[in-house]
């Protein structure tokens, strides 16, 4: 057009702005995160072997395999909450409210 000027101009981003977004971002990503419920899956087995080792692999198949498994396995009850606290695994039962505090029913 003629005789007409666009200015564009980028308001400056400060780093504290910077550092915030990143924050809000993250703690979006977090609570998002932690809503995900876990995925397990036939034939595979999930251990724990102690602080920070956990191992996911494909069992072996066969009927011998899976009975040696079943004769001592245990069913985990409804509302089990599983945790760390000092590098060790607990377990509760029990639930969480949507703040994340403890109660039982």
């Amino acid at each position: 057009m003629a005789g007409v000027q666009i200015y564009s101009e980028e308001l400056p981003t400060t780093t504290l702005s910077k550092t915030l977004i990143a924050a809000a971002l993250a703690a979006m990503a977090t609570s998002a995160f932690a809503q995900v419920p876990w995925e397990f899956n036939p034939g595979m087995a999930y251990m724990y072997s102690g602080p920070g080792k956990m191992t996911t692999m494909a069992m072996a198949t066969g009927d011998k395999n899976h009975a040696a498994m079943m004769k001592r396995a245990k069913k985990v009850s409804a509302n089990t909450i599983f945790f760390m606290d000092g590098g060790q695994m607990y377990m509760v039962s029990g639930t969480l409210d949507p703040t994340g505090n403890f109660y039982r029913p």
